[in-house]
């Protein structure tokens, strides 16, 4: 036996002119104008998205992750809010956790994880990549871990 866990969109704030493309998973996040959200996407409570951003399908942006104005989330992009500090996933222990703060004019590309990091304005992570570390000057990223590649 099993029970169904319908969730949908529940309690979201959107701004103006917001296209989100069912099915999804938005629950308690708030989505700022003029964005787009694809199928099968998963954006969890406590997160922001600033206006103009896209965020493309396949991908999970869990609690604890804030992201600007004019960005682009590829298909498929992880976030990662758990390090596992003690061997093994936290749980419901949210002290555990940590945030991620994605700044304006960021492009992720497809199947990137991004861990509890923050990245400042103007950057693009290539596909694929793996952020482990804060990104604090502008440029492009690319590999696991991400490195700047120019």
């Amino acid at each position: 036996m099993y029970k169904s866990l319908k969730i949908g969109i529940v309690n979201c704030k959107f701004g103006e002119n917001v296209k989100v493309v069912e099915p999804v998973n938005l629950y308690g996040c708030e989505i700022g104008a003029n964005c787009f959200i694809g199928p099968f996407v998963e954006i969890q409570k406590k997160v922001t998205i600033g206006s103009n951003t896209k965020v493309q399908s396949h991908s999970f942006i869990c609690e604890l992750v804030d992201i600007g104005d004019d960005c682009f989330i590829g298909h498929g992009v992880m976030f990662i809010n758990d390090l596992f500090s003690e061997g093994g996933p936290a749980g419901g222990d949210q002290s555990k956790w940590k945030s991620t703060s994605i700044g304006n004019n960021v492009s992720i590309g497809s199947n990137a994880t991004i861990l509890p990091v923050s990245i400042c304005d103007n950057v693009v992570i290539g596909a694929g990549s793996v952020v482990t570390k804060n990104i604090i000057e502008p440029g492009t990223y690319v590999g696991n871990p991400a490195r700047k590649l120019k």
